[in-house]
């Protein structure tokens, strides 16, 4: 009676094996470091890896480790002074073309990150993470407004057949400014933009004896336009950083112009660098075949077209007038072309796109499209020495450019539609970053990240002591309980609650979930239902006792009619913990997450791990006379 079957000691031993493994490196904790990765891909050589060598020898500082992986090189350090020193000499060393930036490097043996064994991560309540400040160009968002009523007053007076020597928006100042042959024409343009375009202001004025008009955005509409941009640009980072798969994310807005942005227990910070601060999209044009690409670089571009450059750096014509943007695409992926084998982005386009795409395409065939992948960029400037410029408020001074260049520009076999895809990438990575940029959508101004750090627990160390004070004085007391109470059964049940605490910290590495102190709370509560399984099973098998049955009889009997008891309960906690899970927010996920996990890893140690042991103290053909309960 009360013997274990094999499969138990089977069962057991691939669920806590595992487990323990999962679990260990959370004891190694994690070191300061700085990571470095390419601008665009992710390929970094051995020559980089030697660069960082040399810099951080010259500079007289000692890592505790340097590793180069897919993710880039990471580099360890034993405090943070040295982790900012590195991150400021290897700054100035490799220049723009690489991404630097702090993060926390596990300090567990490389052997088990290699076998997918890694420590959990920690919100920035518990462990910190990285906050970035970011600034918002509201300015740019009006001067790409700008731009496109260019094309829509063009259309707008064309229509209206109101006569105009040029429409063009004024670099010098803001506003849209328009030149006439005489003041009749001017006057006509006055009365049709003032019904069509009502949004916008009109000035007339003389220069040179000739008719112009300065068309601006009212102030109503500018105000409303730098909101729209600022609440675009939210949704955009909000569905980057889902993308990312960064749990409990903070994204709010501050003041009128800026964003913060906080990513708890983030690994790779410099690509979620990287993707957050792009301002990236594509702009599809046709080629101009008729004009010579030579006379064009000597200088003499022809009026309907401009001069870009291919990746290869070659240069190529292209039509001013734009086919269709980012703007119209609402899906990207990207795999592997079947035929080639090189990297793609396959893209979808919403019902205009695909509209204009199929028309297009269809009167072209035979011509060559051009797709041009367009980044706004944000650099700090540097003088001849290599040293930061920095204005009369101390901060460095930041220079504004713009990377336009041609990925593909194939030829049109056949009539395009909803769907196509895009060639000529450099690598898997800037793939999937690509796809990941287009498909969480366009940021509706360039936002320039003004403020890096890592962070330290958000609540306190003296709250987080206390929180960690909480499970320990809880665990501590119900172990003392149950060993008082319940004799060798308790001590049973307390190595049954420590394996408990194993698995979920297990489970959360595993998945790599973010733990919060919420969650620690869950953690919290998990200790003390955890015991209830075991209160009910020890009671029953009291009270088979009382009725005079034999240990071996009471102690099967116990666990038998125990077990409906103890499934129900845990049944309708799990319930309660999936539907704040599904309509919870924020900590209360990160609550119902380590509930969740510590309910279905109770019942496993409760039911199976102490039924075990007691078979194995008590069970088989022993005669017993009193059970220590």
């Amino acid at each position: 009676m009360n013997q274990n079957p094999w499969w138990r000691y089977l069962l057991i031993g691939a669920v806590l094996l595992p487990g323990f493994f999962y679990a260990f490196p959370n004891l190694f904790g994690d070191d300061p470091g700085v990571q470095i990765r390419a601008a665009r891909t992710t390929a970094v050589t051995p020559f980089i890896l030697d660069r960082v060598e040399q810099v951080l020898s010259r500079e007289q500082i000692a890592p505790l480790g340097i590793i180069s992986d897919e993710k880039g090189v990471r580099v360890r350090f034993d405090n943070s002074e040295m982790q900012i020193r590195a991150r400021d000499a290897l700054q100035d060393a490799l220049g723009n073309q690489y991404t630097i930036a702090l993060t926390l490097v596990p300090s567990s043996p490389a052997w088990m990150n290699t076998l997918g064994a890694a420590p959990m991560y920690l919100g920035l309540d518990l462990r910190g993470g990285v906050h970035f400040l970011m600034e918002v160009d509201l300015d740019s968002a009006v001067a790409r407004a700008e731009e496109r009523y260019v094309d829509t007053l063009r259309r707008t007076l064309r229509e209206a057949k109101v006569r105009y020597a040029y429409v063009r928006r004024d670099e010098k100042a803001s506003g849209v400014e328009v030149k006439f042959r005489d003041t009749q024409q001017r006057d006509l343009a006055t009365d049709v933009i003032d019904d069509e375009l009502p949004e916008l202001v009109i000035n007339e004025f003389e220069r040179d004896g000739e008719p112009y008009l300065s068309v601006t955005l009212s102030e109503t509409e500018t105000e409303e336009l730098k909101g729209f941009a600022l609440e675009q640009n939210m949704v955009a980072l909000r569905n980057r950083i889902d993308e990312l798969g960064v749990a409990e994310p903070v994204v709010q807005r501050q003041g009128d112009a800026r964003i913060v942005i906080q990513l708890p227990g983030v690994q790779d910070t410099a690509r979620a660098k990287r993707i957050l601060g792009r301002t990236a999209t594509l702009e599809i044009r046709l080629v101009d075949e008729e004009h010579d690409v030579s006379s064009a670089i000597e200088g003499s571009v022809p009026p309907g077209s401009r001069l870009y450059t291919m990746r290869d750096g070659s240069p190529i014509l292209l039509k001013k007038s734009l086919i269709y943007s980012g703007d119209n695409i609402v899906d990207a992926a990207a795999s592997l072309d079947t035929l080639t084998g090189g990297p793609i982005v396959s893209i979808t386009l919403d019902s205009r796109g695909a509209s204009i795409n199929q028309r297009v395409t269809g009167e072209n065939i035979g011509r060559r499209m051009g797709v041009v992948y367009v980044e706004s960029r944000s650099e700090t400037k540097r003088d001849g020495a290599g040293n930061l410029v920095i204005d009369d408020q101390g901060n460095p001074v930041r220079v504004k450019s713009l990377l336009e260049e041609v990925i593909t520009a194939p030829v049109i076999r056949d009539q395009l539609g909803r769907r196509f895809q895009i060639e000529g990438l450099d690598s898997v990575t800037e793939a999937r970053d690509l796809a990941l940029l287009l498909r969480a959508g366009a940021l509706a101004a360039p936002v320039d990240i003004i403020e890096e750090r890592t962070v330290g627990p958000s609540l306190g160390q003296e709250n987080i002591l206390q929180g960690l004070q909480s499970v320990l004085i809880g665990f501590v007391l119900v172990l003392i309980f149950m060993v008082v109470y319940y004799r060798m059964f308790g001590l049973v049940a307390n190595l049954a609650l420590a394996l408990n605490l194993v698995l979920i910290v297990a489970v959360l590495s595993a998945l790599q979930a973010t733990l919060t102190l919420p969650g620690v709370a869950g953690i919290v509560l998990t200790v003390g239902i955890a015991v209830d399984s075991n209160v009910l099973i020890f009671e029953r098998i009291r009270e088979e006792l009382r009725n005079r049955n034999s240990p071996q009889a009471s102690i099967q009997a116990g666990y038998e009619k125990a077990f409906s008891t103890i499934v129900d309960a845990n049944i309708t906690t799990l319930i309660a913990a999936i539907v704040l899970f599904n309509f919870g927010t924020g900590p209360i996920k990160g609550f119902a997450v380590t509930l969740s996990i510590g309910i279905v890893t109770s019942m496993f140690t409760a039911i199976l791990g102490t039924r075990t042991v007691i078979n194995l103290m008590y069970g088989g053909r022993r005669r017993i006379a009193e059970l220590a309960i």
